[in-house]
C-alpha cells in the first residue's frame, strides 16, 4: 500500500468490524486479568496510634527546659533509635512476623520488611511567631492479620514513650554530670590560683600594693624622726663639749689635801646622801635608766676612794658630777646613734619596698585577673549545674515537654491494601486500551488493501465497480451463533459485576438504596 495513502473513518470503522471480535476477547481478557489481580492480592490492614507532643508542665520563665531541639529532630533520633536491628528483631521474633509464605526470608530481610511496614507521620500546625510546629505524630504499622498488626502497632508506641523518656532523662543526667566534672575542675584550678595568690602576698606582703600609702607614711615619719635624732645628736655633741670644758675647769680648781679633817668628813656625808638619792631614784625608774646609772657609778667611785684610804687624792664632788654627766651624753649620743642607723636601714627598707611595689603590682594584678576569671567561671559553671539539676527532677517527675499517647492503636476494620476498587476500575479503563493497541499493531503489520480508495491509490486507477461480499448461508448461521454466544457472554459479564459489587464493595441492596435515594 502507498504511503500517501491515509486511512478514512470508513476504513477505521472496517478495521473495527473486521477485528470486533479481537477486541472484544482482548478487553474481556484485560478486565477479567485486573479482576482477578484484585481478588488474588491479600489484604494489608493498618493500625496506628497518634502521640501527642506535650509541652513543658512549669513556665519556661522560671525553670529551663531540655527541649534545644525542634520536635521533629526528636520523633526522627527516636524513630531511629526505636527502629535498630536489635529491637525489630526482638517484635519479629515474639510475634512470628514474615514467617508465612512459599520463600524464606533471612533476618536481614525480615527486618527490612519491618521497616517498611512502618510508618510515622508527622502532624503540624502553625503557630504565632514560630511557623509550622509539629504538635503531633501518628505511629503506624501494616500487616496482613490485623491482630498482629495492632499488637505490634501498640509495641512499637510502647518503645517509642519509653525511649522519649530514657533519652530525655539520660540526656539530663549526662548534662549534670559534665557540668558536675567541669565544675569540679574549676574549683581544683581556682583552690590551685588562690595558693598561688596567698603564696606570691605572703612572699611580697611588705611591697604590696594596699600597703603603698602606708609604707610613704612610714617614709615621712622616719625622715621626720631621723631630722629630730641628728638635731638631739648634734646638741648631745654640743653638751659634751661643754661638759669636757667643765671637767678641766673642775680639775684645775678643785684639789683635795691629804689629811684633812674636813676633807674626811665630806665623802661620807656626800656618800649617804647619794645613796638616799639611789634609793629615790630606784621608787621612780629602773637600773637601766641614765640617771640612775650616773648615781650608781658616783657611789662607786666614792665606796673606791675610801677604801684606798688617805694613800690617793680623792676626786671631788664636782668632778664626778661632770664625769657622770659626760658619761651620760655619751652614753645618750651612742644611743641616738644606734637609733639614727635602725632609722637609715628602715628608710633603705621602706624605699626598695616602694620601688618594688610596681613588679609586685604586676605579677599580683595578673594572677588576681587568672583567680577572677576562674571564679566566674566557676560561678557560672556551678549555676548551670545548678539549672541541670532542676531541669533532671523536671524530667523524672516528667514534668518536661513529653509524649502522651492521645489516640491508642485500634483494631483495623478493614484493609488498607489493596483498593480492590481502583484494581478492577484500571482494568476496565486498560481494556480497551490494550484491546486497540493490539489491533493496531496487527493492522500496521497486515497488507491487505481496504476499501475501493485504498485499491485506486495502489493501482492508480480508478475502480469502475465494487462487487460486495456475498455471505453463504454457513457464514450467517455462524454469525448467529456468535452473537448468541456474545449476548451470554455478556450477561454473564454484568452477573460477574455484580457479584463483585456485591461482595467487594457494597451490597446490592444498600446500593439500589442509595441510587434510589438520590432521585428522591
Amino acid at each position: 500500500m502507498s504511503s500517501e495513502y491515509e486511512m478514512s473513518v470508513n476504513d477505521y470503522i472496517a478495521v473495527i468490524k473486521h477485528r470486533a471480535w479481537l477486541l472484544i476477547v482482548t478487553g474481556a481478557v484485560i478486565i477479567g486479568a485486573a479482576v482477578l489481580v484484585a481478588t488474588s492480592m491479600p489484604p494489608i490492614y493498618q493500625s496506628s496510634g497518634t502521640i501527642l507532643v506535650e509541652s513543658q508542665q512549669i513556665s519556661p520563665d522560671l525553670v529551663a527546659g531540655n527541649n534545644n531541639t525542634f520536635a521533629d529532630e526528636r520523633i526522627e533520633v527516636i524513630r531511629q533509635r526505636v527502629m535498630t536491628r536489635e529491637h525489630l528483631e526482638a517484635i519479629i521474633n515474639k510475634y512470628n512476623l514474615f514467617e508465612t509464605g512459599s520463600r524464606r526470608l533471612t533476618l536481614t530481610e525480615k527486618i527490612e520488611e519491618m521497616r517498611n511496614a512502618i510508618s510515622v507521620a508527622l502532624v503540624s500546625a502553625a503557630v504565632k511567631g514560630r511557623g509550622e510546629v509539629t504538635i503531633a505524630f501518628r505511629l503506624a504499622f501494616e500487616h496482613r492479620e490485623p491482630e498482629v498488626a495492632n499488637e505490634v502497632a501498640n509495641e512499637l508506641v510502647t518503645l517509642f514513650l519509653n525511649e522519649n523518656i530514657k533519652q530525655r532523662t539520660e540526656r539530663a543526667s549526662e548534662t549534670t554530670e559534665f557540668l558536675t566534672q567541669e565544675a569540679n575542675k574549676l574549683r581544683t584550678e581556682l583552690e590551685v590560683l588562690e595558693n598561688k595568690l596567698a603564696d606570691f602576698k605572703q612572699a611580697h606582703g611588705n611591697a604590696l600594693p594596699e600597703h603603698q600609702e602606708l609604707r610613704m607614711n612610714m617614709l615621712s615619719r622616719s625622715e621626720l624622726e631621723l631630722k629630730d635624732i641628728d638635731r638631739d645628736y648634734k646638741a648631745a655633741n654640743e653638751d659634751l663639749r661643754f661638759q669636757d670644758l667643765e671637767l678641766s675647769a673642775a680639775h684645775a680648781g678643785l684639789s683635795i689635801k691629804q689629811g684633812t679633817a674636813g676633807a674626811a668628813a665630806e665623802p661620807v656625808e656626800d656618800l649617804a646622801s647619794l645613796k638616799a638619792e639611789y634609793a629615790r631614784l630606784l621608787t621612780i625608774y629602773t637600773e637601766a635608766h641614765p640617771d640612775v646609772r650616773t648615781v650608781k657609778r658616783k657611789i662607786a667611785a666614792m665606796q673606791a676612794s675610801q677604801g684606798r684610804g688617805g694613800s690617793v687624792t680623792p676626786v671631788s664632788l664636782d668632778v664626778a658630777r661632770v664625769q657622770a654627766r659626760i658619761a651620760a651624753s655619751e652614753q645618750r649620743m651612742r644611743s641616738l646613734a644606734a637609733q639614727k642607723q635602725q632609722l637609715l636601714d628602715k628608710i633603705a627598707t621602706l624605699e626598695s619596698q616602694i620601688l618594688e611595689a610596681p613588679q609586685v603590682e604586676r605579677g599580683l594584678v595578673t594572677l588576681m585577673r587568672d583567680h577572677e576569671n576562674a571564679r566566674k567561671k566557676y560561678e557560672e559553671i556551678r549555676t548551670k549545674e545548678m539549672s541541670a539539676k532542676i531541669t533532671e527532677s523536671l524530667e523524672q517527675e516528667n514534668k518536661a515537654e513529653r509524649f502522651v499517647l492521645l489516640e491508642a492503636p485500634l483494631m483495623p476494620e478493614k484493609p488498607v491494601r489493596p483498593n480492590r476498587k481502583k484494581v478492577v476500575a484500571l482494568g476496565f479503563v486498560l481494556a480497551p486500551v490494550g484491546a486497540g493497541a493490539l489491533v493496531m499493531l496487527l493492522e500496521m503489520l497486515s497488507q491487505r488493501v481496504r476499501g475501493v480508495d485504498a485499491l485506486t491509490s495502489v493501482l492508480g486507477r480508478r475502480v469502475l465497480v465494487a462487487i460486495p461480499y456475498i455471505h453463504t448461508q454457513a457464514e450467517l448461521a455462524r454469525r448467529k451463533q456468535w452473537r448468541t454466544i456474545l449476548v451470554l457472554c455478556g450477561v454473564l459479564m454484568i452477573v460477574v459485576s455484580l457479584v463483585l459489587l456485591h461482595f467487594f464493595y457494597m451490597p446490592l441492596d444498600l446500593l439500589m438504596f442509595k441510587a434510589l435515594a438520590r432521585f428522591e
